[in-house]
Parts: structure tokens; sequence; C-alpha cells
């Protein structure tokens, strides 16, 4: 059906319960069964209506529901954990739908788990290792920008974590936006307790380097946390751009091209 004077297409609930709002004004707020709202997509409109909550907690029907609510809501805290142990690197690199992409990789660890029975399975009995490569900057990915040679090592019985890189040349080995003057290396381990939502974590970063024909130095990001550790462990790499004006160093585009991937996991 459609609102007159809007022009605000509303569908049918039968075959679908959302619609973009088409009209030059926007709406904001419930007419009647529509809700009108503002989502990352755009300006939407949907019906009221639904399951009640008291029969999807219930009924036998939806078992498989609370069971894949569960182990969602568990994916949903595990990834909260992973960002908060590398929260300072995130502020410089992640794009506005990274939360959600990682919590389906979270979904996808806990599903490897063959331990436990469908909706108590979790992240510690999954398989970790399968975040490695995750991307957490779309707009920015560590793949396609750092192409300089890196080895990922995570020693447990030390407790060290290194991202080693031999030398290179920046303007051969690093696709830097326009702008770019400079550059740094970033690095993060993170030990992360998923049961107890705790972490150990440690960030290294390389001085700012200029963006140029000149080779760097060998780089070697060392990352501590526990020796022995019994956790899942993770080794973060990144690369943030700069531009350098009057001398001073300003980040380029507010971070908005920096790059950081999951460079190795031990999942123990």
């Amino acid at each position: 059906m459609k609102c007159a004077h809007e022009n605000i297409s509303i569908p049918n609930t039968k075959t679908n319960n959302m619609a973009r709002q088409k009209g030059i004004i926007k709406l904001d707020g419930t007419i009647g069964d529509i809700t009108f709202y503002k989502s990352k997509d755009g300006y939407l409109a949907r019906e009221k209506g639904g399951i009640p909550a008291d029969r999807i907690a219930n009924d036998p029907a939806f078992q498989r529901t609370r069971e894949n609510g569960a182990e969602f809501g568990r994916a949903g805290k595990a990834g909260k954990v992973l960002r908060n142990a590398i929260r300072a690197l995130l502020q410089n690199a992640s794009d506005s739908r990274m939360v959600s992409r990682l919590t389906t990789e979270m979904v996808r660890v806990i599903q490897e788990d063959v331990t436990n029975t469908r909706g108590l399975r979790n992240v510690i009995d999954g398989e970790a290792e399968l975040l490695a490569g995750f991307e957490f900057n779309i707009s920015g990915k560590l793949g396609t920008t750092l192409y300089a040679p890196f080895t990922a090592t995570v020693d447990r019985a030390a407790g060290t974590l290194v991202a080693n890189i031999p030398a290179f040349v920046p303007l051969n080995m690093v696709a830097a936006p326009g702008g770019t003057t400079h550059f740094k290396i970033v690095s993060a381990g993170a030990e992360v307790d998923f049961e107890n939502e705790s972490f150990v974590a440690d960030s290294q970063a390389t001085a700012i380097l200029p963006w140029d024909a000149n080779p760097t130095a060998v780089i070697n990001l060392n990352n501590a946390v526990t020796a022995n550790s019994t956790h899942p462990l993770f080794l973060m790499l990144g690369i943030e751009f700069y531009q350098q004006v009057n001398g001073q160093m300003y980040p380029l585009k507010n971070g908005a091209y920096n790059a950081l991937a999951i460079a190795d996991v031990d999942g123990n």
C-alpha cells in the first residue's frame, strides 16, 4: 500500500515487512501500524508485528530459534571482548559494519565446536583460527595495502606475538591513499579469556616513516602477553597513514584508509 502525500511505499507484510522511504520529506516515528526510522541503509518504514517473546522463550517449536539466539549472543560477547582488547587500534582503523562482520565470524567459530551440544557451543571449544585474516576496515584492507612480506610468530610458552617485516621500499610495497606523505606500522598481541570476558593485550608501533623510495630498516614488533597462557592468542598487524603539513603530522582523512587485520591466531 502507499501512504498519501509522502510517496512512501509500504509493502504487504505477507511478503515483506520493510520498505524504503522515497518521498522528499523523511519521517521518523510511528503512525498507526507503520514505524518510520533512519538506518545506515537510509530512511526505512516497516509494519508492526512479530511473534510474542514469551512464545519464542517457551514454545517447543522455537527450540532451534532459542539455540541460535543463545549462540549468537555468545558470539556478540566474544567479539566485544576481542574489540576491547585492541580498542586503541580500532579507533584508527575500522569500518561502520565491523562489529556485525566480526560477530558473523564469531558465529562461524562457535559452529565448529564439536564438544558441546547445539545452543551450548562456544568460542573456546570452537575454531578460533578461522578469525585469521579478518579485516577490521573494509575501506582499507591490509591485504591490498601492505605488500611487503611479513612473518607472524606466536610463541605461547614465551608469551610473545611477533610481526617481523624485512626491509622494504615504501613506494613499492605500500599502496598509500592520495595525500600520504608518511605511514606507521602497528601491531597488537591479545590473550583473550572469552569465558570470563577479560584479556591481556600489548601494542607496538614503528616511528612515523616517510613514504618514499628509501628502504626501511627491518621492522620487528614484539608484543608480550602471559607466558604459557591457556587462552586463545591473537596477533594483529596494521598500517596508519599521515600527511605532513608545515612540519606537523596529521592522520590522513581521519584514518579512513588505515588498515588492521588479524595476522595470526593460536586458539590452543
